[in-house]
């Protein structure tokens, strides 16, 4: 019963999956006059349909509806034909009326709705007043941010200071969207007006001077010095210009232009319409600047047409499209986890048209899966965690300066986002050439030989030394400013939180608490997104810091090229073939033996010791005697030659590269290497720019090198805990005292390998990115430039080289160079590599000595030793024992019993048998030849003497 619940289990399961590529459909409804949602729309299905790391083999269709904009009426109907289809979830790109009649239907239907915003002909976005759910849960997720420019414009009033300004907006702008900053600014005690400007700007100030007097002018001229945007570009472009034309506009103007979507070509047609200074608000994406991390999305590839910066397709892209890419991005990853947990519904196919239809009953499972779900796309973070709305956003303030010329540059002064508020400054400070009489505040963090502590004396304040201290000196001499220093109390250079906040020395900067940071701080995108650096004074790159390898000695070295095994069957082969050779030469001999007019075989031996003998030295090529005598004995000989000959130029050929491997310093000479050996362990600093970097390569499908993955996979293991460190200083001690790779910046490692008390250490690596070190300041620091041009004069000269070789030296305590620079090619073996040949020799002769004296100490036993005789017998007459066919022969006579008396020696030996002692036993050997050409034919007799 157990086995059929299961089967009937996996049935249902693979029934589902097998539907899978039906069931997600998704309903889209655009306006007609925005035919860049639907082409954005389609891309983004192509993206994932070709993608298998979302949805593997599910693919999601899609139905698009086109109405006419603010046509609540027809959106409704086109929802309806849609549902009735049978959808997931809807999308759609509208204005706040269709918005709302949507919002209605999708609540009462539960189907979930991803709600994007338009702002049509570019004019600043109002809030859309959505009704309320009567159930309390809304199925309509605003996709794109609430619109918080009243909150920036409110932050940046009061940063400038201001009183008294006035806000003028075109005709198509919904005021209701300004009533809170007019309240907020009423309980501030500000001064706002408001102005309503037509289409047609030329008549405006045509009306203006026509209604006004002088002394009106004059006071309308005087409010027009801080005045506040809220206009298309092109209307903005307009107003400006009319308004210098007509001599409005003064040189002390301060105009604040706020859009979400302004481009780069449009501000700088505003900044050079305008007269006076210019602040401009706008949305930014900063994840932008990084191509890598641009193209890439939770594991999802994004179309080439976006990631193409040479295109300008990305750029060219309005706000609601990037948020209608990431909606459908976010939707594929609520199915992919519905999937994954299995708990997918059938899809909505309703009929709005009945009374009886009764609400999706999958509605509110789906829109917990999406709430629950977080993306980061091409806008960055998504989520709906926050009242049914996404809430991350960040926006830019750029700026220039009081000229009256044209072609003033735009620099950014700050940032703004939901969790952090302003970051920067807004004042406008002027430096031409020095900071006389200026005192900074700076943090530090010691990173040898970056900053480190001098020698302090009592009572005085702490004394710092170093390389980036050198060149903060050389700066603060050539400025003539003062600098007052401390530490950082948590030890950090800096890294965004899950709460968007920053810590370390880029979080002091942001608090304000810090001018200007100064240690080993790298530029990477993201702290360059909070706070400004000056041009680098240091290039950048990752080393690899190891202990120098110990070359091991081996006196056996030269049996390394074969492993054990092969030398045990090399070595059980010599005497299996010397026992094949033995056999085959006995069988040859009987033969031989039992076939009359056979030929003369050659005089050797055929015993079993002899055979082995013979095929030892033909293993190591010295020769033997000639056994040639059948084809089989050749077969056996000459499959053994060819077994000798492959084996010794194996044995060659591996030791000559063995014996070059081992003569190298290190194997591993750069990340490739150390990715692919398993004997070494390495890793970082959890958290920090190299931990991050390894990061985004490793995890990056795109990355056609697997080398990253590999990397990334050990110093990711166990969440970094195993094999990453807390602070360079632990990486250090672990590399010097185990067998460990310590990945860190190159100037760290290098110069903690130059001054090793033991010279222990040596570094590797190749370059990881074009950054650099540079000074981190505030953002909109009135330094930055100053620091970054001075920096730039120190490189001219050379003075920054002349400071870097003070602390990294091309021979310092330890030389690195020298050991970098040994190649293997130019060294002699040592005599531990032939240690093994001369044991082996010395062993034979000690074995050869051992075995003669075992054989003399034999041979000196008379108990046994054994007497041969020689006997001469002569059997013509036909007297004496044996057979009567024997002739004279010459026999060797072997004596067992007891031993004969000793006989005086005669000098004619008689004819006859010989004497032997009474009960004495002889055998005797005769050979008795057979003819002239056959073999001689062994005859033994055995003797008694009575």
């Amino acid at each position: 019963m157990e086995l059929l619940l299961i089967c009937l289990s996996l049935w249902i399961f693979q029934c589902n999956s097998a539907g899978a590529d039906s069931i997600i459909h998704i309903g889209a409804i655009f306006e007609e006059n925005s035919a860049r949602d639907e082409e954005i729309f389609q891309l983004a299905i192509s993206d994932l349909s070709l993608n298998d790391d979302i949805l593997q083999s599910e693919k999601i269709t899609h139905s698009v509806k086109l109405i006419e904009p603010n046509n609540p009426f027809e959106a409704v109907q086109e929802a309806c034909e849609l549902m009735n289809q049978g959808i997931l979830a809807l999308v759609t790109s509208t204005g706040c009326a269709a918005a709302s009649a949507l919002q209605s239907l999708t609540d009462a239907m539960h189907i979930p709705h991803l709600f994007i915003q338009r702002n049509g002909d570019g004019a600043p976005r109002t809030a859309c007043q959505l009704n309320p759910s009567p159930e309390g849960e809304s199925y309509t997720l605003a996709a794109r941010p609430p619109v918080r420019i009243n909150d920036v414009l409110l932050t940046l009033v009061s940063e400038l200071h201001w009183q008294k300004f006035i806000i003028f907006y075109e005709s198509d702008y919904d005021i209701r969207g300004l009533q809170t900053f007019m309240d907020q600014s009423s309980r501030m005690g500000l001064d706002v007006s408001l102005q309503r400007v037509d289409r047609n700007v030329s008549r405006v100030f045509t009306d203006l001077f026509n209604t006004m007097r002088t002394e009106e002018l004059n006071r309308y001229r005087d409010t027009l010095r801080r005045a506040v945007l809220l206009m298309s570009p092109r209307g903005a472009q307009v107003f400006i210009h009319q308004a210098v034309e007509t001599n409005l506009a003064s040189k002390d103007s301060h105009w604040v232009y706020a859009n979400e979507e302004v481009s780069d070509a449009d501000i700088m047609e505003l900044v050079h319409s305008s007269l006076g200074r210019m602040t401009i608000i706008r949305q930014v994406f900063p994840l932008w600047k990084d191509t890598n991390v641009r193209c890439m999305r939770n594991n999802h590839r994004i179309s080439s047409l976006l990631c193409d910066p040479q295109e300008g397709y990305l750029q060219s892209l309005e706000v609601s499209n990037l948020y209608l890419y990431d909606s459908v991005l976010m939707l594929a990853n609520a199915f992919y986890r519905k999937l994954e947990d299995r708990k997918w519904h059938s899809m909505a196919s309703l009929n709005c048209m009945r009374k009886s239809t009764k609400p999706w009953n999958g509605g509110w499972s789906m829109l917990d899966t999406i709430k629950k779900g977080r993306i980061s796309g091409l806008t960055g973070m998504m989520d709906f965690r926050t009242e049914g709305s996404n809430p991350h956003v960040q926006f830019e303030i750029l700026g220039t300066s009081y000229s009256e010329t044209f072609g003033k540059d735009v620099k950014r002064l700050a940032s703004w986002d939901n969790t952090r508020g302003m970051n920067g400054s807004l004042k406008e400070n002027r430096i031409e050439s020095g900071m006389q009489g200026v005192t900074l505040k700076i943090v530090t963090l010691l990173e040898e030989p970056f900053v480190m502590v001098g020698e302090n004396i009592l009572g005085q304040p702490k004394r710092y030394k170093g390389f980036s201290i050198d060149v903060l000196d050389t700066l603060a001499k050539v400025l003539g400013f003062k600098y007052d220093i401390y530490q950082v109390r948590d030890g950090k250079y800096g890294s965004a939180l899950p709460n968007g906040s920053w810590n370390g020395m880029i979080g002091e900067l942001i608090g304000k608490r810090a001018d200007l940071a100064i240690s080993a701080i790298t530029i990477t995108p993201e702290r360059e997104s909070v706070v400004d650096f000056s041009k680098r004074y240091l290039d950048y790159s990752v080393g690899i810091l190891m202990r120098k390898s110990e070359e091991k000695i081996n006196i056996f070295s030269l049996l390394a090229p074969f492993d054990l095994a092969v030398w045990a069957c090399i070595a059980a082969a010599i005497p299996v073939v010397g026992i094949m050779i033995f056999l085959l030469r006995r069988i040859q001999a009987v033969r031989c033996q039992n076939t009359a007019g056979g030929p003369p075989q050659p005089s050797v031996s055929t015993s079993l010791q002899s055979a082995i003998w013979i095929v030892y030295g033909a293993f190591v090529q010295q020769g033997s005697d000639s056994i040639l005598g059948s084809v089989a004995l050749r077969i056996v000989m000459g499959s053994w030659w060819l077994f000798t000959l492959i084996v010794c130029s194996s044995y060659t050929a591996n030791l000559a590269a063995y014996l070059t491997v081992s003569r190298m310093d290190n194997a591993v000479r750069s990340f490739q290497d150390l990715s692919k050996q398993v004997d070494l362990v390495y890793g970082t600093v959890r958290d920090s720019a190299v931990y991050e970097y390894f990061q985004a390569k490793g995890t990056n499908p795109m990355e056609q090198d697997s080398t990253f993955a590999e990397l990334w996979k050990t110093i990711n293991k166990n969440n970094a805990f195993e094999n990453s460190v807390s602070s360079p200083s632990e990486g250090i001690k672990r590399a010097k005292e185990e067998s460990y790779a310590f990945l860190w910046d190159m100037a760290v490692v290098e110069y903690a390998a130059l001054t090793d008390d033991d010279c222990t250490l040596t570094v590797a690596g190749n370059s990881m990115s074009t950054r650099g070190y540079g000074m981190a300041l505030q953002h909109g620091s009135p330094y930055r430039d100053l620091f970054s041009q001075k920096i730039l004069e120190l490189q001219e000269k050379g003075d920054l080289d002349i400071l870097k070789q003070k602390w990294w030296p091309r021979k310092g305590r330890c030389d690195l160079m020298s050991h970098a620079d040994n190649q293997p090619e130019g060294r002699a073996l040592r005599l531990q590599s032939f240690a093994g040949v001369f044991c082996i020799l010395a062993a034979g002769l000690l074995l050869a000595l051992l075995v003669a004296a075992l054989e003399t100490w034999w041979n000196s036993n008379p108990c046994r030793r054994e007497t041969p005789k020689e006997v001469t017998t002569d059997t013509s007459s036909g007297q004496g024992p044996g057979p009567s066919l024997l002739t004279q022969n010459r026999a060797m006579v072997a004596t067992t019993g007891p031993p004969a008396p000793p006989r005086p020696r005669s000098r004619a030996r008689p004819p006859g048998p010989p004497v032997l002692p009474r009960d004495a036993t002889a055998t005797l050997y005769f050979m008795d030849p057979a003819g002239a050409d056959a073999s001689p034919d062994l005859v033994e007799l055995q003797y008694t003497q009575l």
